[in-house]
């Protein structure tokens, strides 16, 4: 069975375990993204008996002793490959900005960041891109994120990432204001690819559940 990076649905773990490798990547593009270097550990690392398995593993693989991290993920594997410096930056870099063109998103994505479909739209529940509405506040608030992003892509080397969790793109303005401020690039990095763990966890539950 194959599932393409369009698709909405993620395979049985079963299915996922005996996949091939482009179609084992495009799977969990779902949760993480396209992001090859975590993808490729995470394929040499099957059998998984679960999503959260796969997700805790993802999160040791990025940060080695995770029992020293702020998070409760556990595998009980302490021989995992881990990602170097350059590749946890591919890794977050792989997410969307906040405020990307909304063409530029995929379907998860569009939903965290809050765009609203078009009303006349009713019969296309796919969230595409042609059938969201573009506000004037929406304008305001992403050409604002957009100058922020490239301020802080330019301090830190990396993308803003950020769990999003029900807040509003123009909730996130302060918070990436303050990290601007008073944040730091080894501190920055880690909680971005942290928080791209919990945005794996939620984007699950609402597969699952959904």
């Amino acid at each position: 069975m194959s599932y393409s990076s369009n698709s909405t649905t993620l395979p049985s773990i079963t299915d996922l375990n005996s996949q091939s490798y482009d179609a084992f990547t495009s799977s969990i593009n779902l949760l993480f993204e396209p992001a090859p270097p975590l993808a490729t550990i995470l394929y040499s690392c099957r059998p998984f008996t679960s999503y959260e398995h796969l997700i805790s593993t993802a999160t040791q693989i990025i940060f080695g002793d995770i029992e020293k991290r702020d998070t409760d993920y556990s595998t009980g594997n302490t021989n995992l490959q881990q990602l170097t410096f350059s590749q946890k930056l591919e890794v977050i870099n792989a997410h969307p900005r906040l405020g990307e063109n909304k063409k530029n998103l995929s379907a998860l994505s569009l939903k965290e960041q809050g765009y609203i479909q078009n009303k006349n739209d009713t019969n296309d529940s796919s969230n595409s891109p042609a059938t969201l509405l573009l506000t004037n506040e929406d304008e305001i608030v992403n050409s604002k994120l957009q100058s922020l992003n490239q301020q802080y892509e330019q301090k830190f080397g990396f993308r803003f990432v950020i769990f999003v969790n029900g807040r509003s793109r123009k909730e996130i303005i302060p918070i990436l204001e303050d990290k601007l401020q008073n944040g730091n690039q080894e501190n920055e990095l880690n909680r971005g690819l942290l928080d791209m763990m919990n945005i794996a966890s939620d984007r699950l539950k609402k597969l699952v559940n959904g």
